[in-house]
């Protein structure tokens, strides 16, 4: 379990196909610190560490993963969001994230408005319903909050902090995300669905 908010910037330095797997090595301020086998977010999806040394660690991406999310469009230089999972004792400053990436969205347009910037995604129309206004979401790892959900489209405002300590500072329109919609809302639908039908 995570909560969203970035610990560091990870830099992809290695990419070795295994199979329908790639393994990724990144190398971050934080891989040292980690444990074989211990769990980490990328870009919000969370993965195992099967290799570490001092200055970076391994992980594996599974077919379902590369194809529900951008981590299979990763390329050697590439910067990741990285955090560690949540410790049972710590204040859970963003929101609950499981880690496990429902889909991508796509960066819709960017814009700079008085020192703080606002993205725009497009999404598939079928998750409109697990979006409401002023909610959380996760893109990328990072928790946010939902601003004017749409049809097929919301937004999120970054402030500075947020724009220079994880990669929304590099992303551009066109650019794929990794979209975790929360878990509360997600169970909400299934439950709803049931009795629509």
């Amino acid at each position: 379990m995570f909560t969203g908010i970035i610990e560091d910037l990870g830099k992809i330095t290695s990419l070795e196909n295994k199979g329908t797997n790639i393994d990724f090595t990144i190398q971050s301020s934080i891989s040292n610190e980690l444990k074989i086998d211990q769990s980490i977010a990328h870009n919000g999806v969370c993965l195992t560490v099967i290799h570490k040394d001092d200055s970076s660690h391994t992980v594996t991406a599974i077919k379902e993963t590369l194809e529900r999310s951008n981590i299979g469009l990763l390329k050697i230089g590439n910067t990741v969001n990285l955090e560690r999972a949540m410790q049972a004792n710590a204040r859970l400053d963003g929101h609950l994230v499981q880690g496990h990436v429902d889909s991508t969205a796509t960066c819709k347009s960017v814009k700079e408005e008085n020192g703080s910037w606002f993205f725009t995604f497009t999404i598939d129309a079928k998750q409109d319903a697990l979006l409401v206004d002023k909610g959380s979401v996760c893109i990328n790892g990072v928790s946010l909050t939902v601003i004017s959900p749409g049809q097929s489209e919301f937004s999120v405002a970054i402030i500075p902090y947020t724009y220079q300590h994880t990669t929304f500072g590099s992303l551009n329109p066109g650019d794929k995300v990794n979209i975790e919609f929360d878990i509360i809302g997600k169970y909400i639908a299934k439950h709803a669905a049931a009795y629509i039908k």
